[in-house]
């Protein structure tokens, strides 16, 4: 993923997560007030009612009950109050109401400018305690008032909106998890920029040796006494050829380095497949012989033509034929089949190697896969030849198919499309 395109995923990302956060923010100021306002509502219900009971005619009066702040209230009673009557009434209506959370009440007493007579009551408990103030101001505009206080009531009006508070939660858990995704995702960005460049320097590395090996071999053809000597001259020329192949070969890593996207560029033009079915097999024959195996290509046709990118068809069969004799604990026989029904052009490439388990036939083609091989390790590679593979096949437009058992050798199998 491009630098740009990670951009615009975490500023687009954290846009609407603010946008979130705002909507659920002021969705629970409102549940709030809403559910505050449903509680001073009957909060003066409550209290209207006991003002009604005390002092029948105080209730026709306007404005017998005020809100000093968001807890506390004055209710205007006009008439001499009995601590024990009111606290008696303050409960059953309150109990009537569903309020039931501790409140703090207390009755003026203009002898002294102050609020007494009252106390905490504790509505789970159920007990009273008595003259426990904690600071129930007085209000000049009444005479005969009480003030009553609700301490819990904010948390009252929180527990009161569990279901609003469950979303919220779900909301802060998926931003953590957004949060961590990100890290993940810069973390991977930055070991795939560090697994670029390794491989990019390591890649060029090899481009000094190998243009000294191509010259020297260059020179080598050209000696008369090698020339007079067959098999000096074969040996020679499968070093130029291997050497060009490593090339090749390195040319291949930067470029999959490079395009992170997976795409090639490719060169295509019009290849007589048999022909170049039958060189490669000349080129890797040397390497069966040395283990006493053989490479066979079988067909029956004349000429097959495919339009196709040169060096990476060539890769890919070698990176195949490559396979079949580093997997192989045997001799190792390898027959490849040239055939073609219709515009589809079938090669089969059968060995008798150790195949694949399974269970790992589905990750044969992923990026830097190896069959797991405990703690031996005497096969090298880097997990890139059949990831390489299916990425030629796939941007020609062709298939490919592996049929493989454990201990019973493997067959690839690619169609193309002439």
């Amino acid at each position: 993923m491009k630098l740009n395109k990670i951009s615009l995923v975490i500023t687009l990302g954290i846009i609407s997560i603010l946008i979130i956060i705002f909507g659920q923010v002021y969705w629970l100021n409102k549940t709030y007030e809403i559910k505050e306002q449903q509680f001073n509502e009957s909060i003066f219900t409550a209290l209207n009612n006991v003002v009604e009971k005390m002092s029948p005619e105080s209730v026709s009066n306007e404005g017998i009950i005020k809100q000093i702040s968001s807890d506390y209230f004055v209710v205007n009673v006009n008439d001499v109050i009995n601590a024990n009557v009111l606290y008696f009434y303050l409960r059953s209506e309150f109990e009537k109401l569903q309020i039931l959370l501790d409140f703090e009440y207390a009755i003026y007493d203009c002898a002294n400018d102050k609020m007494v007579y009252g106390g905490y009551v504790k509505i789970e408990e159920g007990i009273k305690i008595k003259n426990t103030f904690s600071d129930l101001k007085t209000y000049d505009d009444y005479i005969y008032y009480f003030g009553i206080k609700f301490p819990t009531k904010s948390s009252y009006v929180i527990k009161n909106m569990r279901l609003s508070i469950v979303f919220p939660v779900i909301l802060a858990f998926a931003i953590i998890f957004f949060g961590y995704a990100l890290y993940l995702i810069l973390q991977q960005k930055r070991r795939s920029e560090l697994q670029t460049d390794f491989i990019n320097n390591m890649t060029h590395e090899f481009k000094t040796p190998i243009a000294s090996i191509g010259l020297a071999s260059d020179v080598m053809l050209k000696n008369n006494f090698i020339k007079e000597d067959a098999r000096l001259l074969n040996y020679m020329k499968i070093i130029k050829e291997q050497n060009e192949r490593l090339n090749l070969q390195v040319e291949k890593v930067l470029q999959i380095a490079k395009n992170q996207n997976n795409s090639l560029h490719l060169i295509k033009e019009t290849i007589d497949i048999k022909e170049l079915l039958e060189k490669i097999t000349r080129n890797c024959a040397i390497n069966y012989l040395e283990k006493n195996g053989k490479l066979n290509f079988h067909s029956d046709l004349e000429n097959v033509y495919i339009k196709a990118d040169r060096t990476h068809l060539c890769n890919i069969f070698y990176n195949i034929l490559d396979n079949s004799l580093k997997y192989c604990k045997k001799t190792p026989i390898v027959d490849i089949h040239l055939t073609k029904k219709d515009n589809i052009v079938t090669i089969k490439i059968k060995d008798n190697g150790i195949g694949i388990d399974k269970k790992y036939l589905s990750q044969i083609f992923d990026k830097f896969f190896r069959i797991p091989t405990g703690n031996i390790h005497n096969i090298k590679g880097f997990g890139l030849g059949l990831f390489y593979v299916k990425n030629v096949i796939d941007q020609h437009g062709w298939k490919i198919k592996i049929n493989s058992k454990e201990n019973s050798g493997t067959e690839i199998i690619i169609q193309i499309t002439t």
